[in-house]
Protein backbone atom coordinates (compact mmCIF):
# COMPACT_ATOMS: atom_id res chain seq x y z
CA UNK A 1 0.00 0.00 0.00
CA UNK A 2 1.32 3.63 -0.92
CA UNK A 3 1.24 6.51 0.99
CA UNK A 4 -1.57 8.79 0.13
CA UNK A 5 0.63 12.11 0.81
CA UNK A 6 4.79 12.71 0.72
CA UNK A 7 6.40 15.13 2.71
CA UNK A 8 9.58 16.85 2.86
CA UNK A 9 11.45 20.11 3.83
CA UNK A 10 13.37 22.26 1.51
CA UNK A 11 15.93 25.07 2.27
CA UNK A 12 17.69 28.09 0.28
CA UNK A 13 19.31 30.99 1.98
CA UNK A 14 17.39 31.44 5.37
CA UNK A 15 14.07 30.25 4.00
CA UNK A 16 12.46 27.03 5.09
CA UNK A 17 9.80 25.59 2.95
CA UNK A 18 7.53 22.13 4.41
CA UNK A 19 5.96 20.17 1.10
CA UNK A 20 3.03 17.83 1.11
CA UNK A 21 2.49 16.19 -2.29
CA UNK A 22 -1.01 14.60 -2.93
CA UNK A 23 -2.27 12.64 -5.63
CA UNK A 24 -4.31 15.42 -7.65
CA UNK A 25 -4.72 18.02 -10.71
CA UNK A 26 -1.84 20.37 -10.26
CA UNK A 27 -2.65 22.71 -7.99
CA UNK A 28 -0.43 24.75 -5.76
CA UNK A 29 -1.56 26.42 -2.62
CA UNK A 30 1.53 28.43 -0.53
CA UNK A 31 0.63 29.46 3.01
CA UNK A 32 -2.76 29.31 2.00
CA UNK A 33 -2.53 31.47 -1.09
CA UNK A 34 -2.08 30.18 -5.04
CA UNK A 35 1.08 30.18 -6.50
CA UNK A 36 -0.01 33.27 -8.55
CA UNK A 37 -0.92 35.46 -5.52
CA UNK A 38 1.86 34.56 -3.55
CA UNK A 39 4.46 34.55 -6.78
CA UNK A 40 3.76 37.55 -8.69
CA UNK A 41 7.03 37.32 -10.72
CA UNK A 42 6.52 34.46 -13.42
CA UNK A 43 10.19 33.34 -13.00
CA UNK A 44 9.70 32.67 -9.38
CA UNK A 45 6.67 30.33 -10.67
CA UNK A 46 8.19 28.69 -13.57
CA UNK A 47 11.37 27.80 -10.54
CA UNK A 48 8.39 25.91 -9.01
CA UNK A 49 7.45 23.70 -11.94
CA UNK A 50 10.82 22.91 -12.56
CA UNK A 51 11.23 19.16 -10.92
CA UNK A 52 7.60 18.37 -11.89
CA UNK A 53 8.55 19.49 -15.45
CA UNK A 54 12.25 17.35 -15.36
CA UNK A 55 10.59 13.95 -13.49
CA UNK A 56 7.64 14.48 -16.04
CA UNK A 57 5.03 14.75 -13.70
CA UNK A 58 3.72 17.86 -14.33
CA UNK A 59 -0.48 17.87 -13.16
CA UNK A 60 -0.32 14.83 -10.98
CA UNK A 61 -0.03 16.28 -7.47
CA UNK A 62 -1.08 18.82 -5.63
CA UNK A 63 1.23 20.64 -3.38
CA UNK A 64 0.51 22.41 -0.26
CA UNK A 65 3.39 24.03 1.65
CA UNK A 66 4.32 26.94 4.41
CA UNK A 67 7.09 28.74 3.94
CA UNK A 68 9.13 30.69 6.43
CA UNK A 69 12.40 32.93 6.50
CA UNK A 70 14.31 35.28 3.70
CA UNK A 71 13.17 36.76 0.53
CA UNK A 72 10.87 35.71 -2.21
CA UNK A 73 13.41 34.28 -4.53
CA UNK A 74 15.09 32.10 -1.24
CA UNK A 75 11.26 31.04 -0.60
CA UNK A 76 10.78 29.97 -4.14
CA UNK A 77 14.13 27.98 -4.13
CA UNK A 78 13.37 26.28 -0.80
CA UNK A 79 10.20 24.79 -2.24
CA UNK A 80 11.32 23.49 -5.32
CA UNK A 81 14.04 21.74 -3.22
CA UNK A 82 11.42 20.46 -0.88
CA UNK A 83 9.39 19.61 -3.88
CA UNK A 84 12.46 17.04 -5.15
CA UNK A 85 12.59 16.02 -1.61
CA UNK A 86 8.98 14.81 -1.56
CA UNK A 87 8.84 13.36 -5.45
CA UNK A 88 11.87 11.73 -4.40
CA UNK A 89 9.94 9.39 -1.23
CA UNK A 90 6.78 9.23 -4.42
CA UNK A 91 9.23 6.99 -6.52
CA UNK A 92 12.81 6.79 -5.66
CA UNK A 93 13.86 4.89 -8.19
CA UNK A 94 12.65 5.89 -11.22
CA UNK A 95 12.67 10.54 -11.05
CA UNK A 96 15.92 10.89 -8.96
CA UNK A 97 17.99 10.12 -12.15
CA UNK A 98 16.55 13.01 -14.05
CA UNK A 99 16.01 15.51 -10.59
CA UNK A 100 19.51 14.64 -9.78
CA UNK A 101 20.71 15.87 -13.13
CA UNK A 102 18.41 19.00 -12.98
CA UNK A 103 20.31 19.71 -9.50
CA UNK A 104 17.39 19.95 -7.45
CA UNK A 105 18.13 17.38 -4.79
CA UNK A 106 21.43 19.47 -3.69
CA UNK A 107 20.62 22.08 -0.99
CA UNK A 108 22.00 25.34 -2.63
CA UNK A 109 24.46 26.11 0.59
CA UNK A 110 25.33 29.75 -0.53
CA UNK A 111 24.67 32.20 2.33
CA UNK A 112 24.83 36.03 2.50
CA UNK A 113 28.20 36.43 4.25
CA UNK A 114 28.69 38.32 7.33
CA UNK A 115 29.55 42.25 8.23
CA UNK A 116 32.58 41.94 9.43
CA UNK A 117 34.15 44.94 11.52
CA UNK A 118 36.00 48.11 10.02
CA UNK A 119 34.21 47.16 7.10
CA UNK A 120 31.03 49.11 6.00
CA UNK A 121 29.83 45.78 4.56
CA UNK A 122 30.85 42.30 4.52
CA UNK A 123 33.88 43.14 2.17
CA UNK A 124 33.54 47.13 0.91
CA UNK A 125 35.66 49.55 2.84
CA UNK A 126 35.63 52.63 4.46
CA UNK A 127 36.29 55.38 1.88
CA UNK A 128 40.04 56.26 2.41
CA UNK A 129 40.68 60.09 2.92
CA UNK A 130 44.03 61.26 2.49
CA UNK A 131 43.13 64.42 4.14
Amino acid sequence: MSKVQFYATGRRKVATARVWLKPGSGVMTINGRSIDSYFGRKVLQMVLKQPFEASETIDQFDVVCTVSGGGLSGQAGAIRHGISRALLEHDEGMLRGPLKKGGFLTRDARMVERKKYGRSGARKRYQYSKR
